[in-house]
């Protein structure tokens, strides 16, 4: 269960935020560092835990801005005065670089994705050749199915960045989860919800 935490920034500029800070937040701290890069604050996918377990230790050394999804930031205590609630369709700039908000639940109701540009980072939403689990707490295949098939109508050489390094590769791109991955070559949800959920 690797994750991957991400740096989005403005190489210009030397400002970047933290995609979903765990774990090991002095690696990643010290990463930006050795790039130049000043940490801004944080983007969540999603709270749960392995997503967001270095996320005070990450406020505790920057005082930055916590991007999160409105539907998802209740579960944050204590970080009030950071925190920025986000509804999908929004867009915001670190340095000249403009990050776009695609709330896109299933795995859980606040869910986001991040459109760099033709890059995309995508949570536990849409893995390479997978998708997020539904049976958690707050999830809820139905959304799954309608995320997916919103990413599917993205730019096919848009470079797909997953949460969890769960396939060979660490990327991919719209184009071959079209392609290979069996959850968005399903065309209507009646499948989606049998092959997913097992549901008859």
């Amino acid at each position: 269960m690797q994750n991957f935490v991400y740096l989005i920034g403005d190489k210009a500029k030397r400002e970047a935020l933290v995609v979903d800070p765990a774990w090991d937040v002095k690696a990643v701290l010290r990463a930006a560092d050795e790039e130049g890069f000043q940490v801004k604050g944080a983007l969540i996918t999603h709270t749960h835990f392995d997503h967001v377990n270095g996320l005070e230790e990450l406020l505790s050394q920057t005082d930055g801005t916590v991007y999160i999804h409105k539907n998802e930031a209740q579960y944050l205590k204590g970080m009030k005065g950071n925190i920025k609630k986000i509804e999908g369709g929004e867009k915001i700039k670190i340095g000249d670089v403009e990050i776009n908000f695609l709330h896109t639940p299933g795995h859980t109701p606040g869910s986001q994705c991040f459109l760099i540009g033709n890059n995309l980072v995508s949570g536990d939403t849409l893995f390479i050749n997978a998708c997020g689990r539904c049976d958690l707490p707050g999830g809820n295949a139905e959304e799954m199915y309608q995320s997916l098939t919103r990413l599917a109508g993205l730019d096919e050489n848009t470079i797909l960045y997953p949460g969890h390094n769960y396939a060979d590769e660490p990327t991919s791109t719209i184009k071959n989860e079209k392609r290979f991955n069996p959850y968005m070559q399903l065309t209507n949800l009646s499948d989606f919800l049998t092959y997913r959920m097992g549901y008859r």
